[in-house]
């Protein structure tokens, strides 16, 4: 069966004002410029999901819903009309929301995102417009929501009568502020969040976050000179994580990138290592040029691995030292292809032993890669998630599993 997807994202208005400050009259340029420059960044998932569904036969398109320039230039190439006033009331909303969620506890996030949502329900305007004739334009037989946070339920429920499946795809904090039986099915990564919505009657089904082979050709050839990496926020959701590098960073030579680190305290060793943002491609350079990268996962992840990281820095050829979960098994040996942790000291004396074994720890860093390029690829990911939808298409039935 092939299928036609239509998949939603949002971007960090942080990247977003990175993206077009590297490439000066960008935002003037016509969509498909604006998406082949936003795709070469490798920030978030790119064009990693559609490029995958296209190699099986599919159609996909990606929309990056909260990125006014090229979502108007969008609409102007197709003859919509659109405000023209920049920085409008829905980026704007967005751009607030998502600089303060940096620094915001998750158990915070709805009371934060709540007005902002609001806003784009009742006056996101342009925005909404915009997707709207998008959906009439591409005529999806699948939308996949990868936002479920900042794209509206409301929206999603009128959009659902001119589609086959309305699809959300989930494994950050859970946005009550939304009406969840909006989708036909969730996807996540995350073992919890699939038995939680199950629980709520909600189909929803497990796929894996993954590594795009193609970032490779983009990387130098691996010569790392920096013994020791954490890329990642440093929120106050983030406690455990915080504790930890404060930690390495008394031991040991450690430098970190990542978003709210202008949040902790003034007498914080990691500001001392802090180096910045890294975005997309920077992002793994960074891990490319690392003998050693740290993980954490944030605590909605409960006792089970997922994030981005472990496939990201596998991928790219350093050891990866990540805290122990009950399910890491399932994607690395622990010991033979990554190596975990199980507290913070034991998290140091890992780091330390590892640094000081260059031979063993290129034997692990050389498995967890293998692995990663052999296994965990979006393209095996894709086929994974279009045999799910095919499943729910062609059954027409609440669980495929």
């Amino acid at each position: 069966m092939s299928l036609r997807f239509l998949i939603l994202n949002t971007d960090y208005p942080e990247f977003l004002d990175s993206l077009y400050s590297k490439h000066p009259g960008l935002e003037h340029a016509p969509f498909d410029e604006q998406m082949r420059a936003r795709n070469e960044s490798l920030f978030g998932v790119a064009d990693f999901y559609s490029k995958s569904l296209a190699k099986l036969g599919h159609e996909a398109y990606d929309i990056h819903v909260n990125n006014e320039h090229m979502q108007k230039a969008w609409a102007r190439e197709h003859g919509l009309k659109v405000a023209s006033r920049e920085g409008g009331p829905g980026r704007t909303a967005l751009q607030l929301a998502r600089r303060t969620a940096a620094r915001t506890p998750a158990r915070r996030l709805r009371a934060l995102f709540r007005p902002v949502l609001r806003k784009l329900d009742n006056g996101g305007g342009w925005l909404y417009d915009t997707l709207t004739a998008q959906i009439a334009h591409y005529r999806p037989d699948v939308i996949l929501n990868q936002d479920m946070f900042s794209i509206s339920s409301r929206f999603l429920a009128e959009a659902r009568q001119r589609v086959k499946l309305v699809a959300g795809q989930i494994a950050s904090p859970l946005p009550r502020v939304q009406d969840m039986k909006v989708y036909d099915l969730v996807i996540s990564s995350l073992p919890n969040f699939v038995e939680h919505f199950r629980g709520l009657g909600i189909p929803s089904e497990l796929n894996r976050l993954a590594f795009d082979c193609r970032v490779l050709a983009h990387l130098p050839e691996r010569r790392p000179d920096i013994a020791v990496s954490f890329i990642g926020s440093l929120s106050a959701a983030h406690a455990r994580r915080i504790s930890i590098l404060e930690r390495l960073c008394e031991r040991l030579d450690i430098r970190i990138w990542g978003a709210g680190a202008d949040s902790l305290p003034l007498g914080s060793r990691i500001r001392e290592c802090y180096a910045g943002n890294a975005w997309g491609a920077e992002m793994y350079g960074i891990l490319r040029r690392s003998k050693i990268t740290l993980n954490t996962h944030i605590g909605i992840a409960g006792n089970f691995a997922n994030n981005c990281r472990l496939f990201e820095a596998t991928g790219a050829g350093a050891l990866l030292v990540t805290d122990w979960k009950a399910n890491l098994k399932e994607m690395f040996e622990p010991g033979r292809e990554v190596v975990a942790y199980r507290n913070t000291e034991e998290c140091v004396e890992q780091v330390e032993y590892y640094l000081a074994n260059d031979v063993e720890r290129e034997v692990i860093a050389r498995a967890g890669s293998q692995r990663t390029l052999s296994e965990h690829t979006y393209d095996n990911r894709a086929r994974e998630l279009a045999d799910i939808l095919e499943c729910y298409l062609k059954r027409g039935i609440r669980t495929c599993a």
